[in-house]
């Protein structure tokens, strides 16, 4: 019986790390994604001075700035723990 209990604890464990990893690597994603998704206004602001653009680029790297402090944050606390 108490096989059995550790058998499955090991699984859930497995199974949980596993949906971890992809977790992560979706914050990944979602960095690229952002990053990706500014291109177009990089270009309209530094190309064709369209002001609009520039304050849309401003607050897409603030939100590239947010989002890799929590990651960072994030690496900091599994690195020490």
């Amino acid at each position: 019986m108490i096989i059995k209990h550790f058998s499955y604890i090991a699984w859930v464990i497995e199974n949980n790390l596993e949906t971890l990893k992809v977790y992560k690597m979706s914050k990944f994603g979602a960095l690229k994604d952002l990053v990706m998704s500014l291109e177009a206004d990089f270009s309209k602001f530094y190309e064709k001075g369209n002001s609009a653009a520039g304050t849309r680029v401003r607050k897409g790297m603030q939100d590239l700035k947010n989002m890799a402090q929590d990651i960072r944050k994030e690496v900091q606390d599994m690195k020490n723990s």
